[in-house]
């Protein structure tokens, strides 16, 4: 892009992006790394050094200059953060965990949509494009007293591009690489009156991925229309669309595994578990968001979300052919209500309230060893929960360099009870390029939908009778801009615990019916704990260069059985990320991201074993792209990941080969090398 490459680079590093899209002045004088605009934390607009907890802040830009795939692969081993996948295949599932806790203590929302599942509770990263988004907010830290239910180790905020007012964004993309992968992209935005805009987004991608029954066919389309009276009111309509098919190839089977046919199908060899089972995605979500500033002292915002995703999958066992197909249709419906006031120039309160209603749908249908529908054997289940809360924060500047939060949240599951989240917060700015910030707060998850009511099918079934998790977290974040803002360091120390944790494993008290043990069901059983420090540092030494690095320690541990803590699985004691951009004089652009990953337990023998049977090795990545400017429209990229072809694992889980009780564990398998070109055309 013609805009893409300013004088000095640190400012597409760490520019705030203002809500109304439009692009800020690239100079360093008017460019203040600690008055970044962040929304997530507070759901108003406030500057990085007013808000108590730490965090992350990302662009288009970074999107655009990084060697990474997606938004998970942007986001990975950033401060605090693990991007962790079953194996790097074209429909695997990503998630986001953040300070060592699960995808589920991670709420991602898109423009105020929750995207988090109301069945697995965690959110799929890996569906989302990226040429709509024009910012990643994360926050770090118990979320659950603005967020609800699910935000125990943060939020993730993902905010869509706006159009632009006197001017007009057109652009178009084509690219292809190994493994017969292709992407087209198109986005087009313009404002059609004075206050009347839309911006529009479409991708198309396939790929056959890394190895058999890896393969991947995604679409997707957005559509924002956006009522911009600055005096008046302003009123966003977003929708979008995601449709997508995929293999699922399960772990990679043991060296020499050989391979297996079932009346005359082929069902796993010695690359993948599994080349029979398949998924299917089609999501929708759609919010209608106003905002209002009817007095100077009061800003109201309204917002109502609608989404329906459904979601099909196919599994065959390798010992017998037969399998189960398994159709899920999740309606989410939300609506929510804030107002921002001022009485006086040094206090503010927030005040809100939100109600969220989950319907879910579960159709299950038994598949015979040749891979068709057995007639008659369909099941339906059909759950329904919902949760409403009420919250109210306050802030208080006494003094110009101290503020001081104390917010409590009420909240009601329908199901799993009620719970009041309290959460502090201090804030101190010594000096306009110093924060202190220290955080500490209640949060807590309510039991998934699946959790609750998965269907009794004989071996296995959800439990009524569980709770919420529950917990603390508490922080302590300084962030720091040093010698003419060309340096941001930020480090922090946090601490996380966990009550009543839902976990899902054999009950030998409640026996099955198809005499197989215990019924295998989740209950409130397990503590978890997680402790640690991260770094992040930003420096611009010279103006064509700029160095970003991240490191974090996290020791996390549950208790499986009383007294007996461990190492929690598949979590990393360290991970480190080390990234590099710079520009030629002659227009190419180079940025280069190594990443990190220490061993991690994947599996342990018993709940009592504080030693683990299975252990994923550490490994590290490193990967380029390259930019160059091709005249005035054009953009030539190419994306090399794996650069030097590393073997490494993602995660684990046992192999089920032609009988069922001969398990052995393998890894899911991260991609080898894979090369990505590109052109764009933009006016």
């Amino acid at each position: 892009m013609k805009k893409r490459r300013s004088v000095l680079l640190i400012s597409l590093l760490i520019a705030p992006v203002p809500a109304n899209g439009q692009e800020q002045p690239t100079s360093l004088e008017t460019t203040v790394m600690l008055d970044e605009v962040v929304v997530t934390a507070t759901k108003t607009v406030e500057k990085r050094k007013d808000v108590p907890n730490a965090v992350i802040i990302k662009n288009a830009q970074d999107l655009e200059d990084a060697p990474a795939q997606g938004i998970g692969e942007l986001l990975a081993n950033e401060p605090g953060l693990d991007w962790r996948t079953y194996g790097n295949y074209g429909g695997a599932t990503q998630a986001i965990h953040i300070r060592g806790m699960g995808g589920d203590a991670t709420q991602v929302f898109l423009n105020g949509i929750n995207l988090n599942s109301p069945t697995f509770a965690s959110a799929d990263i890996g569906r989302l494009p990226t040429n709509s988004i024009e910012k990643i907010e994360v926050i770090k830290g118990s979320g659950s007293l603005l967020y609800g239910t699910g935000a125990m180790g943060g939020t993730v905020q993902l905010l869509t591009k706006n159009p632009q007012h006197e001017q007009m964004t057109a652009r178009a993309t084509a690219g292809y690489g190994t493994e017969e992968s292709y992407e087209l992209a198109a986005e087009h935005g313009m404002f059609v009156t004075e206050t009347l805009g839309y911006y529009l987004t479409a991708t198309s991608r396939e790929t056959d991925g890394f190895r058999d029954n890896s393969d991947l066919e995604h679409k997707d389309l957005s559509c924002k229309l956006l009522f911009d009276a600055p005096e008046l009111m302003q009123i966003s309509l977003f929708s979008a669309y995601i449709d997508r098919e995929y293999g699922l190839p399960g772990v990679k089977p043991p060296e020499g595994t050989a391979p297996h046919l079932i009346n005359s199908t082929l069902m796993y060899n010695d690359q993948s578990a599994s080349l029979v089972n398949r998924g299917e995605d089609e999501d929708w979500h759609n919010v209608l968001e106003l905002t209002a500033q009817p007095w100077l002292f009061l800003n109201l915002t309204m917002r109502a979300d609608y989404s329906d995703t459904e979601s099909y999958n196919l599994n065959r066992y390798n010992s017998s052919g037969t399998g189960v197909e398994t159709w899920v249709t999740n309606t989410t419906t939300g609506i929510e209500g804030f107002l921002d006031w001022h009485p006086l120039s040094q206090l503010t309160v927030l005040a809100g309230g939100q109600y969220r209603d989950y319907d879910s749908e579960n159709k299950q249908g038994n598949i015979d060893a040749y891979g068709a529908a057995v007639a008659g054997s369909r099941t339906l289940l059909e759950s329904s929960v919902y949760t409403r809360g009420a919250y109210s924060e306050i802030q208080y500047r006494p003094l110009h360099y101290i503020k001081l939060l104390a917010g409590l949240r009420h909240e009601q599951h329908s199901t799993a009870g009620s719970e009041s989240i309290p959460r502090f917060g201090l804030v101190i700015n010594p000096y306009e390029t110093t924060a202190i910030k220290l955080s500490h707060g209640k949060h807590f998850r309510a039991p998934s939908i699946n959790d609750l009511f998965w269907p009794d099918d004989g071996f296995t079934k959800g439990n009524t009778a569980l709770i919420a998790e529950t917990g603390w977290h508490s922080d302590v974040t300084i962030e720091q801009s040093l010698w003419q803002e060309r340096i941001m360091a930020t480090l922090s120390a946090f601490r996380t615990d966990i009550d009543d944790k839902i976990t899902w494993a054999e009950d030998p008290a409640d026996p099955n019916t198809i005499n197989w043990g215990g019924y295998w069901k989740p209950s409130n059983v397990n503590q978890f704990t997680s402790r640690g420090v991260e770094l992040g540092l930003t420096v611009t030494p010279v103006e064509p260069l700029h160095i970003s690095l991240a490191y974090t320690y996290v020791n996390a541990e549950e208790e499986k059985v009383d007294g007996a803590w461990r190492q929690a699985t598949n979590t990393a004691d360290n991970t480190f990320k080390v990234e590099a951009g710079y520009l030629l004089p002659f227009g190419l652009y180079v940025d280069m991201v190594v990443r990190y990953v220490d061993e991690r337990p994947s599996a342990y023998a018993t709940d009592a074993d504080l030693s683990p049977e299975h252990v994923l090795p550490s490994y590290w990545t490193a990967d380029i792209k390259l930019s160059q400017n091709l005249g005035e429209h054009w953009l030539l990229t190419f994306t090399a990941t794996n650069l030097f072809d590393t073997e490494y694992d993602t995660n684990s889980s046992d192999f089920y080969g032609a009988t069922y009780e001969a398990t052995q564990n393998a890894g899911y398998p991260g991609a080898g090398r894979s090369l990505f070109a590109s052109l764009s055309y933009e006016f």
